[in-house]
């Protein structure tokens, strides 16, 4: 037997404003599309933007249903969006604003794991990482580098 051992590295900006011009504008989008999005059931709003090679840029907000869980993560509308709207298009950089309807959220929330496997598709399709960064409504926010950070053993197309 061995040991794998498996490290990460983000990078943690105090707040917003340390944050380049370039993302805080997309951060400010996925906080605008948070304030769009529907969620009376879990009361937790999440909003997500994409900025694409060809300088697009794709907002996506929470969905719910009554059907719980047959509802659609943010980050998970804006990259199908981008995918079928701009197929030939690589996600350069996203930007996750998240946090409870109820109480103050300063916590960075990142993706959930069925966010993380659908954006580590879009890596392997378009084979370049993703810039991921994440926050609650303020505070802190984390950068990541590439998705593989976040799930570095990723189940992708070579195991089928």
């Amino acid at each position: 037997m061995k040991e794998i051992k498996i490290e990460s590295i983000l990078q943690v900006y105090d707040d917003f404003d340390e944050l380049p011009e370039a993302v805080a504008s997309l951060m400010t989008q996925a906080s605008e599309a948070r304030s769009r999005a529907y969620s009376p059931y879990s009361n937790f709003s999440v909003g997500a933007a994409l900025l694409l090679d060809n300088d697009e840029i794709i907002t996506g907000n929470n969905q719910e249903n009554a059907s719980y869980p047959s509802g659609l993560c943010a980050e998970r509308t804006a990259i199908y969006y981008a995918g079928s709207q701009f197929p030939d298009a690589k996600v350069v950089r996203m930007a996750i604003i998240a946090g409870s309807n109820i109480k103050h959220t300063m916590t960075p929330i990142p993706p959930c794991g069925a966010c993380r496997q659908a954006i580590a598709e879009y890596e392997v399709k378009q084979n370049a990482p993703i810039e991921i960064y994440f926050m609650g409504e303020t505070g802190k926010v984390v950068k990541s580098e590439s998705l593989a950070n976040l799930l570095p053993l990723i189940f992708d197309k070579t195991f089928l």
